[in-house]
């Protein structure tokens, strides 16, 4: 008797490489600090610099809860492909 190979889900898919977008995009922001090294535009008499990395915590936060959330949608399919096809 021949026994089916197990078939597994690819492990790099579109939704994982969004959620990796999402977690690499404050890195890359804040580690080319060339981009936001001057003091203008002031915002409500902040410093550039300042108001930027602030901005920069609120969107990592944003971008973080994404990802997080479209991993656990992947989970849930992944999941669901796997009750699915073994029963």
């Amino acid at each position: 008797m021949s026994e089916v190979p197990e078939v597994r889900p690819p492990v790099v898919t579109p939704m994982r490489v969004v959620i990796a977008v999402c977690l690499i995009a404050p890195f890359v922001a804040m580690l080319w600090v060339g981009s936001y090294s001057k003091t203008d535009p002031e915002f409500i008499g902040i410093p550039f610099f300042y108001w930027y990395q602030m901005l920069w915590v609120l969107i990592s936060t944003a971008l973080t809860m994404t990802a997080y959330q479209l991993w656990q949608r992947d989970q849930r399919a992944r999941a669901s492909k796997k009750g699915g096809a073994s029963e």
